[in-house]
């Protein structure tokens, strides 16, 4: 065996180990979620934002003194009221739009291709914060247990992420089956938090944090110099407080993969998550206004402190803290749910490289999987892991993809005009101008914060993606053949030329011009398509019947996505069955295209390598490309 062999060996081994073996394309329909397991899966973002988004508008009320800190519970009020009006504008998406795609895909088509951009980069943005968020809380939160690991935060952080990629990696019933347990066991404790703590304080028995001790603490931290409450601070902690609401949108860019009636489904555990969310949020900022409690940043966490005073320093503080760093990693589950799916939405429609639309072994997007995780890991180590400073350029993507989503739904009702189709769209109308303040407010009380970064990236974004669809527009028009002419290859050689396969994925020039140099050197000629289980093979082979009959095609089924594996399995059994003379090989043609700009090649699969490189490692020793310069 080669070390080229060997190493492939070994590297696919390890791959076998870390996310399982291969599943088949037919199995793909029981990769669904029940609706327990998919409250758990997509609604711990949502659900764990409780850990934190009251200690977010704590952080800002205490810069203007004791005093301010009344407001809390007001604030996150009108919070949730934003909650329940943004979760019922989302239920009528749900049903509308069954197929999911959320955002992305109600803007595109009923807004335009700019604004559904617009609103793809700011989910995709989000989903990246999503996952950066996350996982600072979660180190925060056992950090705060364990102070002594407070200097290893960068490190734990990205070791959570690495972590979190490869459950996401061996797919959705996997991560469902590891997700159930911390979820469920987090909404318990913070639930059971909130009762005692409400009796503790009824029977007298949790004394608050007078205004006084209060005082003196944020004296401490501040220096003596407090900002006046004004309409720009409670602006702030009322933004802050609204990453509450990031994840509500998770579950409909997901309708599919809920077990059927989908959209039923899915709007059942919508409703179920937001009233779950409502009572978490409320009860913890009500415990906390009442118990005086203050917060600084990379102090200890405003929920270990609750803990510490309900729990009395008990066992229940311990598992609370477990839970709480389970779900808060684990809540980034929800953007490597949908972040992978709207990139295969957006690489579908051409905006995004198309290696992005392929589902990977485990039948997950795992492409878009590994990018995210690039992205988490190169904020977390920009922003140190810090909660606090990553927090400001959090929802204001996301409140922008929720005001063109309900503006786009709007149109979609106004389109339609079935029964009943103006009080929906009020709905939406009232959704989209809610959403819409508060996207303003976030941007106006966020910017100087690190909004502005926000402001700058999604224009940057959008310019990168119709950039990307400008490439393949351009590939496009270089490579299009008329779907109906019959087309001419050269005369066939009668003798001394060679056994000849020439692998096509379309039939377009490149492909042709390949053909036509095979049909000079060969006097047997195949050609190979390998059928990747997208439902294309059948449309090709009429293709193929139509323009070049003369030509044997040769159709390979491929249940495991793969290209590779079948092809080189038809290459050793062609080369036995054609194996001549010692002067005569069989030659194995590939197209390839040559692009103008070195950074294209990202846009395109690179299967031609891949497939080159597997073929000479097995011992076939002719392989050709033929070039067609884009």
């Amino acid at each position: 065996m080669t070390n080229g062999s060997a190493w492939g060996t070994t590297r696919q081994g390890l791959r076998r180990l870390l996310i399982g073996d291969p599943l088949p394309t037919s199995a793909h329909a029981e990769e669904r979620l029940s609706n327990g397991e998919a409250l758990a899966i997509l609604s711990s973002d949502a659900l764990s934002s409780v850990a934190y988004a009251t200690q977010e508008i704590v952080l800002v009320l205490s810069l203007a003194g004791a005093a301010a800190l009344s407001e809390t519970v007001p604030i996150t009020g009108l919070i949730v009221a934003l909650m329940l009006v943004v979760a019922i504008s989302y239920r009528q998406t749900i049903k509308a739009y069954p197929q999911g795609g959320g955002s992305y895909r109600v803007s595109h088509d009923n807004l335009g291709v700019v604004p559904g951009l617009i609103a793809g980069a700011s989910l995709a943005i989000d989903y990246v914060l999503t996952v950066s968020v996350s996982v600072a809380a979660g180190i925060a939160a056992i950090t705060s247990y364990l102070p002594a690991l407070a200097q290893e935060r960068i490190p734990l952080s990205l070791l959570a992420v690495g972590l979190l990629m490869l459950v996401n990696l061996r797919g959705v019933r996997s991560s469902a089956r590891l997700l159930s347990l911390p979820t469920f066991l987090f909404m318990g404790m913070v639930v059971t938090l909130v009762v005692l703590g409400l009796v503790k304080l009824r029977l007298g028995l949790l004394p608050p944090l007078d205004a006084a001790a209060q005082t003196r603490q944020l004296a401490e931290v501040h220096g003596g110099e407090l900002a006046a409450l004004g309409p720009v601070l409670l602006m702030r902690a009322f933004s802050s407080g609204c990453a509450a609401l990031t994840g509500i949108e998770a579950i409909s860019d997901s309708v599919m993969v809920f077990r059927p009636v989908e959209w039923r489904n899915a709007r059942r555990v919508l409703t179920g998550m937001v009233i779950v969310l409502a009572v978490m949020f409320s009860g913890i900022s009500v415990l906390a206004s009442q118990l005086g409690l203050v917060y600084v940043e990379n102090g200890p966490t405003l929920l270990y402190q609750l803990g510490a005073r309900v729990f009395d320093n008990g066992l229940l503080l311990t598992v609370l803290q477990l839970s709480t760093l389970l779900i808060l990693l684990l809540a980034a589950n929800t953007a490597y749910a949908d972040f992978p799916r709207l990139a295969a939405f957006l690489a579908q429609d051409g905006y995004m490289p198309r290696q992005l639309a392929s589902l990977g072994d485990r039948l997950v997007f795992s492409n878009g999987i590994a990018l995210l995780s690039g992205f988490a890991t190169v904020l977390l180590v920009l922003f140190e892991g810090s909660v606090t400073r990553l927090i400001p350029l959090y929802a204001v993507g996301v409140f922008t993809s929720f005001t063109l989503s309900q503006a786009g739904m709007v149109m979609h009702w106004w389109k339609e005009r079935r029964a009943g189709w103006l009080g929906k769209a009020l709905i939406n109308a009232l959704g989209c101008l809610v959403t819409a303040v508060v996207c303003a407010v976030l941007l106006y009380s966020k910017f100087s914060h690190g909004a502005w970064v926000i402001v700058v990236a999604v224009p940057l974004l959008v310019a990168l993606l119709l950039t990307i669809k400008s490439h393949y527009r351009l590939v496009a028009r270089r490579l299009r053949l008329s779907a109906e002419v019959r087309l001419k290859l050269p005369e066939p050689l009668r003798e001394g030329g060679s056994p000849v396969v020439v692998l096509v994925g379309h039939l377009h020039r490149g492909s042709f011009e390949a053909l036509r140099y095979a049909r000079t050197i060969a006097d047997t000629l195949v050609a190979v398509h390998v059928d990747l289980g997208d439902g294309r093979a059948e449309a090709f082979q009429e293709q193929w019947k139509r323009q070049l009959p003369e030509v044997e095609l040769v159709i390979l089924a491929s249940p495991y996505r793969s290209l590779i594996d079948p092809v080189k399995d038809f290459i050793h059994q062609f080369e036995r069955d054609n194996r001549k003379d010692g002067d005569h090989f069989c030659t194995v043609v590939l197209p390839v295209f040559v692009t103008r700009h070195r950074w294209q090649n990202l846009l395109h699969n690179q299967s031609t390598y891949f497939l080159r490189n597997a073929l000479r490692r097995e011992g076939t020793r002719v392989v050709t490309t033929v070039g067609f310069y884009l």
